[in-house]
């Protein structure tokens, strides 16, 4: 099947949405269509072209956006003067209730990737009237539990890159929360200690989660590394800012709001972060829910999970806005 061809938006904009942040949206495809709106991952990454590609254009208003002090929005999370107090979950949540109201839409289809996959269920979870169904993949939950694999437990898979991982930060902070302890580093007002922390940063996170095209190449600009590794570890040493839920999250606990809303989670069967097994018992916790398993694939479920993606965006496509 593969993906759609590429197009350019048609519309696109600042939306200013306080704290002295602007966000980046764009609109392309049919205006008229039924509207959708993507969650890139990271946090931090920013919202790639390609997205617009899971999505017929003639069928779908696509709306891509970059979250607070991602990709075109300002100010940068590479600027260490950017004030970080502001850029949390709920502050994400509203920014998508602006530009919802921005835009006219009364009510859209959602389609996350890795952490915008936890932000789309959080958002549905809390305002279910909007969402009309939901997309994801790579999908993760936002829980402590997934952090602790994905900074500590993963050490014994790889545990040479982990070695490396632990000796950036001091001795002391070696036992505790190993996100927040990077994070102090990335805040620091030291240029170098922050870059030090940067490169190990985003060095172990290529080793635990081959990267698709593209996000190695990013990795290589140092604002880019900078802006990424400060907002990861800002979302995940502080349990994502979705609140306290236990070790499995809120995200996992309130599945049962989701009820009502359809959706597609395609996951690849060799991603790390689902050694838990959260996407399984977050499918069967969820009545509206289907899981597409993807063998052989990991965090990106590649051409095989594109398909699976398309074949999803299209049949929903079919239901009324």
């Amino acid at each position: 099947m593969g993906r759609y061809p590429e197009i350019e938006p048609y519309d696109h904009g600042m939306l200013d949405v306080g704290d002295g942040n602007r966000v980046y949206w764009e609109t392309s495809g049919n205006p008229d269509g039924k509207p959708a709106v993507v969650l890139h991952g990271g946090p931090g990454s920013g919202a790639g072209a390609g997205l617009r590609r899971y999505f017929d254009p003639d069928a779908y208003r696509i709306v891509l956006f970059d979250q607070r002090g991602a990709g075109r929005s300002a100010p940068s999370a590479a600027d260490p003067a950017t004030d970080m107090s502001v850029n949390t979950a709920p502050h994400l949540m509203a920014d998508l209730e602006r530009l919802r109201a921005r835009l006219g839409i009364d009510r859209w289809l959602v389609w996350g990737v890795s952490f915008g996959s936890a932000l789309g269920l959080r958002y549905a979870q809390t305002q279910p009237g909007v969402v009309s169904e939901l997309v994801l993949t790579g999908v993760a939950t936002g829980s402590p539990a997934e952090v602790d694999l994905l900074t500590r437990g993963l050490g014994r898979i790889f545990p040479e890159a982990h070695e490396r991982f632990l000796a950036g930060l001091p001795e002391d902070e070696r036992d505790g929360n190993l996100a927040a302890a990077y994070n102090r580093l990335l805040e620091s007002s030291d240029p170098q200690v922050r870059a030090r922390a940067a490169q190990a940063w985003t060095d172990w996170e290529t080793a635990i989660i081959p990267a698709p095209p593209g996000s190695v190449e990013r990795f290589r600009d140092p604002a880019y590394r900078l802006g990424f590794a400060r907002t990861v570890t800002h979302y995940w040493g502080n349990d994502h800012f979705f609140g306290d839920g236990g070790e499995e999250g809120v995200v996992l606990r309130d599945a049962h709001l989701l009820e009502d809303i359809p959706g597609t989670l395609v996951q690849g069967s060799l991603d790390l972060g689902n050694l838990l097994g959260i996407v399984w018992r977050l499918h069967h916790a969820w009545p509206g829910s289907e899981l597409v398993v993807v063998d052989d694939a990991g965090h990106d479920a590649g051409a095989v999970g594109d398909d699976a993606l398309i074949a999803a965006t299209d049949r929903y496509a079919r239901r009324p806005h």
